[in-house]
């Protein structure tokens, strides 16, 4: 709700403290939404490193938009090194999972 301004005003610094919260106990979605947040600088200064490290922890979870947003990561070069079979890794652990919100993306590595 902070995070979009969800019946109250916008609040990215607070949704943070809350994702954090959640991020620390496991939580996959949280984390996907912190990595979220530092891929776009939105709250947080854009940090693609660390939009990476928050999406592996959720992508490792078996979170499919996190596996996907780490398999673009790779496959631009993006807070790693290119590296197309990471990406294609990634891509695949989304798809396999039946969970891929974009399956199109293996057919592009």
């Amino acid at each position: 709700m902070h995070a979009q301004g969800i019946g109250i005003p916008k609040d990215p610094g607070e949704a943070l403290k809350w994702y954090r919260g959640s991020a620390d106990q496991g939580t996959a979605i949280a984390q996907f939404n912190i990595g979220e947040m530092y891929a776009t600088g939105s709250g947080v200064p854009k940090d693609s490193a660390e939009a990476v490290r928050w999406y592996r922890s959720a992508a490792e979870q078996g979170n499919a938009h996190a596996q996907v947003k780490l398999g673009v990561m790779y496959a631009h070069g993006d807070g790693v090194a290119k590296n197309s079979t990471e990406a294609a890794k990634w891509y695949r652990r989304a798809a396999e999972g039946g969970r891929c919100p974009r399956p199109n993306r293996l057919g592009f590595i």
